[in-house]
């Protein structure tokens, strides 16, 4: 297990399983404190800095209740032809988002802030998804199995979907939820580990 600095916990502000489990298998030790602020997407706002913008929003949020520890904030987005893939509404929207990623590649951005005492580190992670044409039946298929209602883009990497994927460009555990290997490289530079 990794060891912190100064005795202070590490929190991950985020109610995601995927997170959890990446830390985790991570070796890393935090406990939980889901962040609980508003997901808006201003009209014209760079996706990378939306990302960027709840990431932070959540991991100060959290900080703000736990000043002696680290917290790590996290968002990700889907970006297909220039439009932000959020959670979908309900099934129709997820199988208009899967429609948008049919055949095309696509970005996945997280943001991701550390926040601690007299730290605050905030970046992004941007990896490039290609998906394989997929059939209205295989989309009506997945959506069934309740899978992408909680992702953002309407799929998991790396679930029932990586049938599809056919290229990766980037940090995979990026596309799952949290690249691991930033985060890592965060702590190391702001004295945490």
């Amino acid at each position: 297990m990794l060891r912190y600095n100064l005795g202070m916990g590490l929190i991950l502000a985020s109610a995601s399983p995927r997170r959890s489990e990446l830390l985790r298998k991570a070796r890393m030790v935090f406990r939980v404190e889901p962040a609980h602020v508003p997901e808006v997407h201003t009209a014209g706002e760079d996706p990378k800095q939306y990302a960027q913008r709840l990431a932070r929003d959540k991991a100060r949020a959290v900080a703000a209740k736990y000043p002696n520890d680290f917290v790590i904030g996290a968002d990700t987005i889907v970006v297909a032809d220039a439009h932000v893939l959020e959670k979908p509404a309900d099934e129709a929207d997820a199988a208009r988002m899967i429609r948008m990623l049919s055949g095309h590649t696509h970005e996945v951005t997280t943001g991701v802030c550390l926040c601690g005492p007299n730290v605050e580190i905030v970046e992004t992670e941007t990896t490039r998804v290609t998906v394989a044409e997929i059939s209205d039946e295989e989309i009506a298929d997945y959506i069934h199995t309740g899978e992408p209602m909680d992702k953002a883009g309407a799929y998991g990497i790396q679930g029932m979907f990586s049938r599809w994927v056919t290229g990766i460009e980037g940090d995979y555990f990026n596309v799952v939820g949290l690249p691991i290997a930033r985060v890592y490289r965060m702590m190391r530079r702001a004295g945490v580990l």
